[in-house]
């Protein structure tokens, strides 16, 4: 991925990360480990745990520790009521860009 689709993934991430969420609960490798077999390999783990820590401060998922196999319990993220609307806006706010994108793509008609 190069520079400017790295920037441009920043600004986008976190609507990402939420829209898999609505899906199913995760925990973060399993979020990471989606986002580089959909080709989104230059993500550290780094930055979607912190991503992660965001959110929950803000109050958009609800988080269960769950015991696991190999150390110590994982917190797995849900989407809760809050992050449900914050993505609701996320996606209206996507289409809006997206539409003003393709009309100044195809010379502004």
């Amino acid at each position: 991925m190069g520079k400017q689709a790295t920037e441009m993934l920043k600004g986008t991430l976190e609507g990402i990360v939420l829209a898999i969420l609505s899906e199913r609960p995760a925990y973060g490798y399993e979020i990471t480990a989606w986002l580089r077999d959909q080709g989104f390999s230059d993500i550290a783990e780094g930055t979607i745990y912190a991503l992660l820590v965001r959110i929950e401060q803000r109050g958009l998922v609800d988080v269960q520790k769950v015991p696991s196999d190999k150390g110590p319990p994982r917190k797995v993220y849900s989407l809760n009521a809050q992050g449900q609307e914050y993505l609701q806006e996320f996606w209206r706010t996507w289409s809006f860009l997206a539409e003003r994108l393709e009309r100044l793509r195809k010379g502004g008609r």
